[in-house]
């Protein structure tokens, strides 16, 4: 009997060593914000000073400082690490006006151990994110970007990066989705290599240094992250962005288990704080992979330091930003699931806008692509501000000519990746047709009809017709090469599509949103 207790006993002095041996890391995590410094409302917009009085508004960097800080407090002790996996810049008029200066003040402050490349980071060329770099303390991390031939970038963008956190190595990989030679602009000194076998070198480099424990915060989508975490040997979770795929209640679960690999992201524009918590043995292998996505909402109080901040760069920008242009009859719906998959109000919107201006100079077709459109209006006055932010990239009005040739190659290519939600979806006025997403790319667009006057006719592959876009598309953005190398007697030089449009919401104020079945879904 005696010895019988010893050795459980003993075999309770060696579960209670294992279990000390298990090692938790708490990984806190953004992604895709977009330079929503501000609060945003339902909408995904500026939220306005009325609605945070109610307690309406979500994010906000002053909110995700609060959260960190909250959570790291009632973490004291454990192993935490903050990363945002990509795309700070871009989106409203903070971005616009200070170019990623506020972005890197505010994330400094907030103590992020280290950031992924988003494609929008090269927005404003590499002068703008070698400026970013410059002004942060934390790495920058893209193992797929070779930028040896950049001056401005070439050292300065880690393939790989190391924390030390609780006397364990975490390291820390990234990838940068590959069309961002079409979706942004890195320039010809950047030059990208395949995501998921740049990935495994990475992955394999670090284990060769003993670190065991590995995490890649790539910037390439839920559906990309997914087939990393399964063709990537040695991760331990993927912790994403690109995709602003919804994790939690009402989305995709958190995490999403690809074999023994969670795959977590955080939405997007800071209206949530991603909170996984990974559990690794002593051989540093994970046991198990728990955690979620927190609202910030009216329930978090703004860090008070960063928000009398925001307020102070606010006030150079709040004179053009609360100028009231229009009125909404009803909401404008521009959410990126519905404009990147289907017709939607604010594209016939834009595109409608788009059309208007430059009818009188023979152009009888616009195409606009979804991923241009960043937010959606609710009813009421309309301003400025709200404007930018759906439009925050300061594109102009590009007109040219193509044949119908052309114009059917340019819809076969905004359709061809609409099952990753891609931004080249196209939203058109003077046009109209169908898409069968189940057919092979290439081969999904069908019943193309072009406006004349009052009636419509087929399409015809060898006529030409007057197109207007913005200068990103025209210039081969999001795989529009046609518009690029076909386009005839192109000008580039147009007015700013977020005047443009503001100007049309006040001529045709108050506006009433609507679709009329211009693009169908076979």
């Amino acid at each position: 009997m005696t010895r019988r207790l010893l050795l459980s006993s003993a075999a309770l002095v060696l579960m209670a060593g294992t279990a000390q041996a298990d090692y938790t890391l708490h990984v806190l995590h953004t992604n895709d914000l977009h330079s929503r410094i501000e609060s945003i409302n339902k909408y995904d917009s500026t939220c306005s000073a009325e609605d945070e009085t109610e307690g309406k508004c979500f994010g906000g960097i002053a909110r995700v400082a609060a959260k960190v800080a909250e959570m790291r407090a009632d973490l004291a002790g454990e192993n935490v690490i903050l990363l945002d996996a990509g795309d700070q810049f871009q989106g409203s008029m903070f971005y616009t006006t200070y170019k990623g200066k506020d972005t890197a003040e505010f994330m400094s402050a907030i103590g992020y151990d280290a950031m992924a490349v988003g494609n929008h980071e090269f927005d404003d060329g590499p002068e703008a994110l070698a400026a970013f770099v410059d002004a942060v303390p934390f790495p920058l991390v893209s193992g797929n970007l070779d930028v040896s031939q950049s001056d401005l970038l070439k050292d300065r963008i880690h393939g790989t990066y190391v924390l030390e956190v609780g006397g364990e190595k975490i390291g820390i990989i990234s990838a940068l989705a590959t069309d961002t030679v079409e979706t942004s602009s890195p320039g010809p000194n950047v030059l990208f290599q395949d995501e998921i076998e740049s990935l495994k070198a990475d992955v394999a480099a670090l284990e060769a240094e003993g670190v065991t424990k590995i995490i890649a915060i790539p910037h390439t989508g839920f559906v990309k992250d997914q087939e990393i975490a399964a063709a990537v040997p040695g991760l331990d979770a993927v912790v994403g962005g690109h995709s602003h795929t919804l994790f939690g209640e009402g989305g995709e679960a958190y995490p999403t288990m690809v074999g023994d690999v969670p795959v977590v992201s955080a939405y997007a524009y800071s209206k949530y704080l991603g909170h996984l918590v990974l559990t690794f043995d002593d051989a540093g292998h994970l046991k198990s992979a728990t955690g979620e996505p927190i609202l910030l909402d009216a329930s978090v109080t703004p860090d008070p330091v960063l928000a009398a901040r925001v307020a102070e760069l606010a006030v150079p920008i709040a004179e053009v930003r609360e100028e009231v242009v229009a009125e909404a009859a009803a909401a404008i719906e521009g959410a990126r699931e519905v404009c990147r998959a289907g017709e939607c109000a604010m594209g016939n919107l834009v595109a409608d806008a788009m059309l208007d201006r430059v009818k009188d100079q023979g152009i009888s077709i616009a195409i606009a692509n979804g991923g241009g459109l960043r937010a959606s209006i609710d009813a009421g006055p309309v301003t400025m501000g709200e404007v930018y932010t759906v439009l925050p990239f300061q594109n102009t009005l590009s007109t040219f000519e193509a044949k119908g040739s052309v114009i059917l190659a340019a819809l076969e290519n905004g359709v061809s990746e609409i099952e990753e939600g891609a931004g080249r979806f196209p939203q058109v006025a003077g046009l109209k047709y169908s898409f069968d997403p189940a057919a092979p790319a290439g081969s999904r667009i069908s019943d193309v009809m072009v406006g004349a006057g009052e009636a419509w006719a087929p399409l015809d592959l060898e006529a030409s017709y007057g197109v207007v876009t913005n200068n990103f598309m025209r210039g081969g953005g999001d795989g529009y090469k046609m518009f690029a190398t076909e386009g005839m007697n192109a000008y580039d030089f147009g007015p700013d599509l977020a005047d443009v449009t503001a100007e049309y919401l006040a001529a045709h104020a108050p506006y009433t949103p609507y679709t009329d079945g211009r693009i169908t879904q076979k």
